[in-house]
């Protein structure tokens, strides 16, 4: 058997392009990522040298171990300058595990999974005082790096840290295979140029991966109990597009694929490319033909050859879902294509919603880029029903990282018995609205009563050391040397041509402690690049997995958090908490968890944001709820926050604000003290240097009719031909009862009263008047928001 498929695979390869058949495509050095609170096993080859980049101050636990499983620290040899490296007991992995908490339970299922036990966490290799080590590796085994610690308290600083491993191999790797995500049922295997059929279970789960990079993969997919009635239901392109909304490809999950009967075949539920075909064809011999290449092997041809046992009827090219394949359409409508985006290891992972056959193809087109020029292969596993799986979607906050998955935040087991309505929100399950509530009956709750929304999207770092109040000075606009402990303000980030990165909230904590909070997780990888250029001696730390926080909003804010939040006598009470400032107390009384509670918010109402570690998140959900309950307490979505901040004035990142829109042209150049703030700032110069009666204002708009604006509209002069502004954001507001928008607009259209048009269609076709009114639409005096 395994010469005839030998003997096979040899014709296959003979009809892709003779030119390719001897290349690969070498894999460059593999960046592994340690995630905060995680162990990770790393199989090492001898010859490899494995490179760790620590955060500063962080120290590292290596437990090495031979083929046979004895810890041999021998096995590796440190190349660099190490800090300090001694044989010593896991003291940071035995404090995380001593806590009893969420944190212990997950690493002792990894020890349990790594066959690891306490005994043999008493002699592993410490290493301390240093941000880069490499190691060479002297011998085959396997290192399990332990990069561990104690939870984060709300009023802490010292939180864990992910690492990044990045290991070079002496031997060219032209293939990465990740770990299972369970035990697999079925292995596959799918050499290049060829495709294979396998059945699967209802509920069963199938992840396809592209172990080289750069390969694509079609998927079909037949209703097992049809074809043995004689009955072909197979995926339906039409149909699908009908259902998903979405006629063209785009980043994240396309969830449910139907068949031509409109019932749901298989469902996506993992994607760590973003980036595929949605039912074009599968290469075909005339796609070969019609290029100048007859006789090139064609993953139709391999499908027809493969479904044949099944009684499935040969096609001329067969419709397929091509995984990897990256496809665009062009403004115009063209279908242009490019090299895939899928990286070694990527793969999707879809659920069976019907006993299924299915076929995989290792696409052979080594004419154009849709392969990268270089068929390799495809591994696909199959896992039981009985398995789970979060549903999340791949980011990457650099372009070089592994892939990040959608996570959800502390509160979400509560959020979703309440909505089926979850959207993801920079790498975050969130709701948009709520079932029985709906966007509008959110908006009112926060404007009349009191509603809570989940916004542990923030992302959050602590910024600490002797120059922390000096780098911070340097990185933002505000000037926060005037900031008092217990105070927030809101700043702008900017770069050095004046364009916002970011921008946000900073507490401080202390004298040398700050904390940061904004909406991206690159500003943290910012920052520190800003930090180490000009060597402040500062330490910043993500916090966001460790700090969770809803916001509670609205006129009864305050009584309903009053009734919760126990404060002792040096901290402000809920009663007596300023605006822009925060406090430090528990839930329920002195021996309650404790939490942060700040007078901050995105809805121009009087709001509170509460902020605790995510192993307290459901039990704030639900004293809050319960508080709640008396003032008809709403839970809120990004739906109704949309509404809220837009008619609060407030911006949003790519909306109002870009890295090619500076503070004063989004909205807030208050943020940037130009007369009164005495040092330098990044991005100081180039705001400076622009004349202030140049920049394009951010305006209110409020339209004549009931048609709504949408972002990136244009706006023109009324009766003019060309644009002189932008929608940045829009929406219908409740209270005005009409259609309100943000807009840039050019100065010399800015002022009140100005009658403007926007643009539909070409911008020709059809315009909206508009007039143009100050900021913010709603309580202009912010005595609400004050209150």
């Amino acid at each position: 058997m395994s010469e005839l498929l030998q003997e096979q695979s040899q014709r296959q390869n003979a009809k892709i392009g003779a030119h390719y058949i001897h290349l690969q495509k070498p894999i460059e050095a593999l960046n592994i990522r340690i995630d905060a609170q995680y162990l990770k096993v790393i199989n090492i080859q001898q010859g490899d040298v494995i490179e760790f980049c620590l955060p500063k101050g962080q120290s590292l636990e290596l437990l090495i171990r031979d083929l046979n499983g004895y810890f041999k620290p021998s096995l590796v040899q440190a190349m660099s300058d190490a800090g300090t490296i001694q044989i010593t007991a896991a003291s940071q992995t035995l404090a995380q595990l001593q806590q009893n908490r969420q944190s212990s339970l997950r690493l002792k299922q990894q020890l349990q999974q790594h066959q690891i036990d306490v005994q043999d966490l008493q002699r592993i290799v410490c290493i301390d005082g240093t941000q880069n080590i490499k190691f060479s590796c002297l011998e085959d085994g396997k290192m399990m790096v332990f990069n561990t610690g104690q939870d984060l308290c709300i009023d802490q600083h010292a939180c864990i840290n992910e690492i990044t491993a990045i290991i070079h191999t002496q031997q060219a790797l032209t293939e990465y295979l990740p770990e299972p995500l369970a035990t697999p049922v079925q292995e596959i295997r799918i050499p290049r140029a060829s495709a294979k059929t396998y059945r699967v279970k209802a509920g069963q789960w199938i992840q396809i991966i592209d172990v080289s990079g750069k390969q694509c993969s079609d998927f079909l997919a037949f209703d097992a109990e049809a074809l043995a009635q004689g009955k072909e239901i197979g995926l339906d392109a039409v149909a699908t597009r009908t259902l998903l909304g979405h006629s063209t490809p785009t980043p994240g999950l396309h969830s449910r694929f139907a068949g031509a009967n409109m019932q749901t075949l298989v469902e996506m539920v993992q994607d760590t490319v973003g980036r595929h075909d949605m039912f074009l064809t599968a290469c075909s011999p005339k796609f070969y033909e019609d290029s100048g290449y007859f006789g090139h092997i064609s993953c139709t041809e391999n499908f027809n050859q493969v479904l044949k046992c099944h009684g499935i009827a040969a096609k001329t090219a067969w419709p397929a879902i091509n995984f990897f394949y990256n496809t665009q359409v062009e403004a115009c409508g063209t279908i242009s294509m490019d090299e895939p985006w899928s990286r070694p290891g990527d793969y999707v992972l879809l659920r069976a919603a019907k006993d299924l056959v299915c076929a995989s193809s290792a696409c052979p087109d080594d004419i154009d880029p849709s392969n990268g020029w270089i068929p390799t292969d495809i591994h696909v596993r199959i896992y039981d029903e009985s398995e789970y799986f979060p549903r999340s979607i791949a980011y990457r906050v650099t372009p070089e990282e592994m892939p990040r998955m959608t996570k959800n935040s502390a509160f979400y087991p509560r959020i979703a018995t309440l909505t089926s309505h979850i959207v993801d929100y920079r790498g975050y399950w969130v709701a948009a609205q709520y079932d029985g509530w709906g966007a509008k009956s959110e908006y009112l709750a926060c404007r009349e009563r009191v509603a809570m929304i989940d916004l542990s999207a923030l992302r959050k770092f602590e910024v600490v050391g002797p120059d922390a109040e000096k780098f911070l000075q340097y990185a933002l606009t505000r000037n926060v040397r005037k900031l008092a402990i217990g105070e927030i303000a809101y700043s702008a980030i900017c770069l050095e041509t004046g364009g916002m990165l970011d921008d946000g909230t900073i507490f401080r904590m202390g004298e040398n402690n700050f904390r940061w909070v904004c909406g991206d997780d690159y500003t943290g990888v910012w920052l520190k690049q800003q930090a180490e250029k000009l060597n402040y001696q500062v330490s910043i730390r993500a916090s966001s997995d460790q700090i969770h926080n809803v916001a509670v909003q609205g006129p009864h804010s305050r009584e309903l958090l009053q009734q919760l939040i126990w404060t002792p006598e040096h901290q402000p009470s809920i009663e007596k908490l300023a605006w822009f400032h925060f406090t430090l107390g528990r839930l329920g009384g002195p021996t309650g968890f404790p939490v942060m509670v700040s007078r901050t918010g995105y809805t121009g109402e009087l709001g509170f944001e509460v902020w605790c570690h995510p192993d307290h998140g459901t039990q704030l959900w639900d004293a809050i709820w319960q508080a709640g309950q008396p003032y008809e307490i709403a839970p809120m979505g990004f739906d109704a926050l949309d509404m809220l901040r837009i008619e609060a004035g407030l911006i949003f990142a790519e909306h109002e604000f870009s890295p090619q829109t500076n503070p004063f042209e989004a909205g807030i150049g208050f943020t940037v003290p130009l007369k009164t703030k005495e040092e330098n700032f990044i991005g100081k110069d180039a705001i400076q240097n622009q004349s202030p009666q140049s920049r394009h204002k951010l305006v209110g708009l409020v339209l004549e009719h009931s048609q709504a604006a949408v972002h990136g509209d244009l706006v023109y002069p009324s009766t003019g031909r060309y644009p002189v502004g932008v929608i940045t954001s829009a929406t219908n507001s409740p209270i005005l009862q009409k259609q309100i928008a943000l807009c840039r607009l050019a100065p010399q259209y800015a002022d009140l009263g100005t009658a403007v048009e926007i643009g539909k269609l070409d911008g020709q076709q059809k315009r909206l008047t508009a007039q143009v009114v100050a900021l913010p639409f709603y309580d202009p005096e912010r005595i609400r928001v004050r209150s």
